[in-house]
């Protein structure tokens, strides 16, 4: 999740296409990177497939999101949203401590994904513990960039993002003129063993390279009318990434394969760069993986203890959370790191994959929920959001089976028990508190 800047821009200063830029910056990276190969295991051949369903899944959560940023145009996001539609009650509560530890895994997912690059780029030796170093190791970086260079990393954002799509749409447009029709359809064909349950789990797998579209909703007070240029802005970035996205898994495909890709696993894409341009391709795609999950890791970390710091706020979490600390900033992005170390210590690569799309299915599927309630502020088309609610569901529920068929006992017990110990302690809270226990709380 890349962040954006949070120097206020004036009224108009921002059109649909700047505001797009921002869309496709928050999505666009550290997923794409680490979960190709893990997605081509269910999905097969008919990886582009899984892509596709799961940006128009991501497409019906756009439209709720623009409808709520419209109407409560706020840098709260998620978190604001679950509150005004449930009220300030338990379901509010408890999804917003579940969606902290979301994005938490999240940054496992990205730390295990740079591991995974640091390991074949400098060849270092294949052993898991070494993985787990080097993930915790780019984890207690991003901690030392965020008290003491924020700023910077703020400032060079743009530039990490523009690098990354040129070296990602050189090696689309040299890959696909590499990878003929026929030996795309060659390699769907020895590989067409997918199923559609295969194709679908691996869509709600692939679900979590889409989340960051809700950061253009933060640029709307700087639209000169939000209303319509904000839906715009956030379905041309939604377009631009899968396009990317697909094409992209269309090259791995067609140059090495489903097999080749699951094989790779967490560095699917650099092997499909050697294919295409050699050890140059390799070295490139390589590099900027190991840029966009660091970047990743840190811009996640500073929105993650921002998220802890507006629910500690509410009394969600303790307070000890805002403490500074002596070595500068405060408790809150230490317990964050903490956090993330032990999910990078205790899970593969492939169950933070899978545990943080299905937070995310189930985070949006909450605040579209939620939004049913408020269509007479917001305008939305009621249908459209249960549409939207029923494929979030259907993709959670997919990928949750799948975790229980293939005895990935440490993924779905790992979210049970998240999901148990976010509304107990938000239940505990308001009981210790005085406050409303309803599930949800009327306005």
């Amino acid at each position: 999740m890349n962040q954006p800047s949070n120097a206020k821009a004036s009224k108009g200063s921002i059109g649909v296409v700047g505001a797009a830029a921002i869309g496709v910056g928050g999505m666009m990276g550290a997923g794409l990177y680490t979960l190709v190969g893990l997605a081509s295991a269910s999905a097969g051949a008919w990886l582009p497939l899984a892509f596709f369903i799961g940006g128009l899944v991501a497409a019906f959560s756009v439209y709720s999101y623009s409808k709520l940023g419209m109407k409560y145009p706020s840098r709260g996001g998620a978190a604001q949203f679950l509150i005004q539609g449930f009220g300030n009650g338990l379901i509010a509560g408890g999804m917003n401590i579940f969606q902290y530890f979301g994005w938490i895994v999240a940054i496992a997912l990205y730390a295990a994904g740079f591991s995974e690059y640091a390991k074949v780029i400098f060849h270092l030796h294949d052993s898991p513990w070494v993985g787990k170093l080097i993930g915790v190791g780019i984890i207690a970086a991003s901690v030392m960039i965020n008290i003491f260079g924020s700023k910077l990393v703020a400032r060079t954002q743009t530039i990490i993002i523009a690098v990354e799509l040129v070296i990602l749409l050189a090696f689309i447009v040299i890959g696909l003129v590499h990878v003929s029709p026929s030996s795309f359809s060659d390699a769907v064909a020895k590989e067409s063993g997918a199923s559609l349950l295969g194709v679908l789990s691996a869509a709600g797998l692939l679900y979590v390279t889409y989340e960051g579209f809700g950061v253009v909703t933060n640029a709307a007070g700087s639209m000169s009318n939000p209303k319509k240029q904000l839906p715009k802005a956030m379905y041309l970035a939604l377009g631009v990434v899968m396009l990317v996205y697909i094409a992209s898994s269309v090259v791995v495909i067609g140059s090495i394969g489903a097999h080749g890709a699951e094989a790779a696993e967490g560095h699917a894409l650099a092997d499909a760069g050697r294919q295409v341009l050699g050890a140059i391709g390799f070295t490139a795609i390589g590099v900027a993986a190991l840029v966009a999950t660091a970047s990743a890791v840190n811009s996640t970390m500073f929105g993650d203890q921002n998220l802890g710091i507006n629910i500690s706020d509410a009394n969600e979490i303790p307070k000890a959370f805002e403490k500074p600390t002596k070595f500068g900033g405060n408790l809150g992005i230490f317990a964050t790191a903490i956090f993330a170390a032990i999910f990078v210590v205790i899970f593969p690569l492939s169950a933070v994959g899978q545990l943080a799309s299905l937070a995310f299915l189930l985070v949006y599927a909450t605040v579209n929920l939620g939004h049913l309630r408020l269509v007479e502020e917001t305008g939305a088309n009621r249908w459209i959001l249960m549409v939207s609610v029923a494929l979030n569901l259907l993709l959670f529920l997919l990928l949750f089976s799948q975790t229980i068929i293939h005895k990935e006992v440490l993924t779905w017990v790992a979210l049970i028990v998240l999901l148990v110990a976010s509304f107990t302690a938000e239940w505990f809270r308001r009981k210790h508190t005085g406050q409303d226990n309803s599930w949800i709380v009327r306005s």
